[in-house]
């Protein structure tokens, strides 16, 4: 009863085509089962009418999967009918036709087979529904701004959760790109662009075709250079050094990791954090802001020299020295934040020497993680049965498809868990809407479910479905969840994203959809005040003593707490 209910209530994703051309199948496959001896001849215009009704279809430009497999069922159905509609253009008399038993039968589960691809098209509706890519590349920097703010207005799906003020964003862009515009200042263009996504907040939003590391000339011309280290701020507001490059001009002049930073280019180290503005994507959360701020404070143009006051670790001499910058190729940028390697196995798991399993999950892309010819989860955890506990690391992990982290949450949780709604905007009636077939639970795994302790580790780069994992899992009696900071906070949908086609060439990507809880409430996506992800329930603190065991040390100090936590719980 519930898929009848779910493929009825699909139908509100298709275009006034589809919806048309669905219904027209629907009346040809029943006619054409029914064991009449005389059809009339309005009956044979059908099928061209479907043709026609896909026709148009493809020329407004719908070529979502779902209407697709509409496409070629009509043409199958026209070419099978082509009888009918020959004798419709010969009003003589009504078309005949004579059907034994078997061939009616035959007939009929042949037409009830053609139900089939109508189910599953519906099924599809709403996850591959048509979205179509606005072409404004042709426009002007101002008109094409107007337009994309205009559309977003209406179709961004966290626009009344971030509270965005949609005529303030245009006050505030449009007089830019209009100089822009005039002065014919690609830059400016580019960077007012950049601003205006970044505004949103959601680590989702991003230039397709960007590259900053390859190519981006005002990327490379603004934080090309780099002086041979990398900062992060600790809890208490001091600024210290994560990692100095050998023979790097702060190498040179004697900053250590680990060193403080009291001032930078001739101002507080603070208000130099503070300052900081680029970084690779949008950050959703204030936590991740401060880490990106980190990051880009000590990068600059090349050949930009910065004054610097820095007290070395274990040391009560404020030094001074002054610093170069020279082309790194973003040594520092790329070694803080590591990309995934194709060498590298989605899944990896170990049993540690004090008796506890770990299990390394670096994404969600990949059926491999289940049944590929490596390591499976079931097949580890058959193995961790008699383990201590188990720790899931998904520090880094930026997500993949949702139905695969449910997957993997099947194998964790003693009952049936609700994991998301999904929903989306609804170009027919102008509102977001449940896709229902989209609904996830977790159920218990049947073969292997473990029962035992579990520590999720997570960090401000566990993104998207990766977040799903700790938002399922957090909260039960016998899993904590640890790490520095919050998950990313960017666990929208991106299905069908709602993409723009800018001047300059520049390809711009949003979140289509959004996911809700239980209550079909927005979740774990940031709000309009920084605030969201999933929170630990072991908040890792960054003072000196954990900065020097993770930084100067070399430990995992994010496992330490887990194994605590474990060796905690009863």
């Amino acid at each position: 009863m519930n898929v009848v209910v779910e493929v009825l209530d699909s139908f509100k994703w298709l275009t006034v085509f589809t919806m048309l051309l669905c219904v027209l199948i629907v009346v040809i496959l029943v006619g054409c089962a029914l064991p009449v001896r005389k059809r009339y001849r309005w009956f044979g215009f059908l099928p061209g009418v479907g043709i026609l009704l896909a026709a148009g279809s493809m020329v407004y430009g719908d070529f979502s999967l779902p209407s697709l497999v509409l496409y070629g069922l009509t043409a199958v159905i026209f070419i099978c009918t082509w009888k009918f509609t020959f004798y419709a253009f010969r009003p003589s008399k009504p078309v005949t036709a004579r059907r034994g038993p078997k061939l009616a039968v035959a007939v009929a589960a042949l037409c009830a087979c053609g139900l089939v691809p109508i189910v599953m098209a519906l099924m599809y509706a709403g996850e591959m529904r048509y979205n179509p890519v606005s072409k404004l590349s042709g426009m002007s920097y101002t008109g094409a701004f107007t337009e994309m703010n205009d559309r977003l207005s209406r179709e961004y799906p966290f626009g009344v959760w971030k509270k965005v003020d949609w005529e303030q964003l245009e006050k505030q862009y449009k007089p830019i790109f209009e100089k822009a515009e005039k002065e014919q200042d690609k830059t400016l263009y580019y960077k007012t662009l950049r601003d205006y996504l970044y505004a949103f907040r959601d680590g989702h939003i991003r230039i397709v075709n960007e590259q900053l590391f390859d190519g981006n000339e005002v990327f490379k011309e603004e934080a090309g250079g780099g002086f041979g280290l990398s900062a992060a701020q600790l809890d208490d507001g001091k600024i210290l050094v994560t990692l100095v490059l050998k023979d790097s001009p702060a190498d040179k002049s004697g900053i250590k990791t680990g060193a403080e930073l009291v001032t930078w280019n001739s101002q507080s180290a603070q208000a130099a954090l503070d300052q900081a503005t680029w970084s690779e994507t949008p950050s959703a959360t204030d936590e991740v802001k401060r880490i990106n701020q980190g990051r880009f404070m000590v990068r600059g143009a090349i050949g930009q020299t910065v004054q610097v006051e820095f007290k070395n670790n274990g040391e009560q001499e404020i030094r001074k020295a002054q610093l170069t910058a020279y082309d790194d190729q973003f040594e520092t940028l790329k070694l803080t934040r590591p990309k995934l390697k194709k060498e590298d196995p989605p899944f990896e798991a170990k049993l540690l020497d004090n008796g506890y399993g770990y299990m390394k999950i670096r994404h969600f892309l990949a059926e491999e993680i289940f049944s590929g010819p490596g390591q499976t989860v079931e097949r580890e955890l058959k193995f961790f049965q008699q383990a201590k506990g188990i720790i899931i690391d998904l520090r880094d992990n930026p997500g993949g498809e949702d139905q695969l982290a449910a997957k993997f949450l099947e194998y964790f949780v003693g009952e049936k868990n609700f994991y998301e709604y999904a929903s989306y905007y609804n170009r027919m009636t102008g509102d977001f809407e449940l896709n229902q077939p989209e609904t996830t639970f977790v159920n218990p795994s049947a073969p292997v479910n473990f029962a035992g302790k579990i520590a999720v580790l997570i960090n401000s780069r566990t993104a998207s479905s990766g977040e799903g994992v700790p938002l399922v899992l957090k909260g039960l009696p016998r899993v904590k969840v640890v790490g520095f900071t919050s998950t990313a906070a960017s666990f929208g949908l991106l299905s069908v994203p709602i993409e723009f086609e800018m001047p300059e060439g520049y390809i711009l990507q949003f979140p289509d959809g959004r996911s809700l809880n239980y209550s079909q409430t927005i979740q774990v996506d940031s709000n309009y005040s920084g605030q969201g992800g999933v929170a630990p329930d072991v908040k890792v603190p960054l003072n000196e003593q954990t900065f020097k065991q993770k930084y100067i040390d070399g430990q995992d100090v994010e496992l330490n707490y887990a194994i605590e936590a474990l060796d905690s719980m009863k």
